[in-house]
């Protein structure tokens, strides 16, 4: 049995930066709109438990990251500026004028605190769901890092083709074992495409190399001073955030003061997947703040 969308989506693809998008798009489009954007192999649908225990008083608009979804997969590797271009170009074409709202989980929240820095004009409300950037690096990592990437350019990536999509069900479930059989199945079609005879995750395998580039915390540091938009920071009760970064709380707490009007919301009993997992506490969290003065 599958999840039966209280309010079910519609499918939009737009050219944006030469690329072919696909986008999801929820309410009335006169009503004022928010922008979602996902994490790191996931997808737009992926919003759908969170859009159901909304209040119905947004046109929500969530695209597929480039690579993701049903969205076009780059030539060669991927770099995160291009992020940070395609949400510009995107908020261009749906709401060229004024200040937008943006909700970013994991990577969408941490392209959104650096778009949000880099054109504090253009956000009017931040919200980013576990995504306060990455571990830092140091120079000295530079030349490992590039002799990886040069090596794994010279292997063809793919991924595993699965017996069905209940093997992809399986596996959501397996990655996350919070998430409901019938929330998986109804994720399993979104995230990898085929049949019973045999399915395969949509996004591109290449998402799986190492990045060239280092995360440059000092730099990141820098604009998110730059953030002028009211932010609010929710995370998890669990670890996740915690073994990415690294940090003591003194260094997260560092990350933390760049943000001039911060606010914070810690939900228990999640994971890192949080609007799969407690999407009602996430709506009311949002709710609360999108609606605040």
């Amino acid at each position: 049995m599958s999840y039966t969308p209280r309010y079910p989506a519609r499918s939009e693809f737009v050219q944006l930066r030469q690329t072919g998008y696909h986008l999801l798009h929820w309410g009335d489009p006169g009503l004022p709109k928010l922008f979602l954007l996902h994490g790191w192999m996931d997808v737009a649908a992926s919003f759908q438990f969170l859009i159901d225990a909304l209040p119905q008083q947004w046109h929500v608009i969530a695209p597929d990251w480039r690579g993701f979804g049903q969205s076009q997969w780059n030539r060669e590797s991927y770099y995160f500026p291009d992020y940070l271009a395609d949400l510009d170009a995107l908020l261009d074409h749906y709401q060229p004028d004024g200040a937008v709202r943006l909700v970013g989980h994991s990577l969408g929240g941490i392209v959104a605190s650096l778009y949000a820095g880099v054109r504090p004009q253009r956000v009017a409300k931040l919200i980013s769901i576990e995504g306060f950037g990455l571990a830092a690096t140091q120079p000295e990592q530079a030349p490992d890092r590039l002799r990886r990437w040069l090596d794994e350019n010279r292997r063809q990536h793919d991924f595993h083709t699965h017996s069905g999509l209940d093997a992809i069900a399986t596996r959501l479930i397996k990655s996350n074992p919070r998430l409901s059989a019938d929330k998986a199945a109804f994720l399993a079609p979104w995230v990898a495409e085929g049949s019973d005879a045999g399915a395969k995750y949509r996004s591109d395998p290449r998402h799986k190399m190492v990045n060239p580039i280092l995360f440059r915390l000092e730099e990141a540091k820098a604009i998110w001073r730059q953030v002028t938009a009211p932010t609010l920071w929710i995370s998890s009760d669990a670890t996740w955030l915690e073994s990415l970064l690294k940090e003591t709380p003194q260094q997260f707490a560092e990350r933390k003061a760049c943000f001039t009007r911060l606010e914070e919301v810690s939900i228990n009993d999640a994971g890192h997947m949080l609007h799969h997992d407690q999407p009602e506490l996430l709506a009311q969290a949002l709710a609360t703040f999108l609606f605040a003065a």
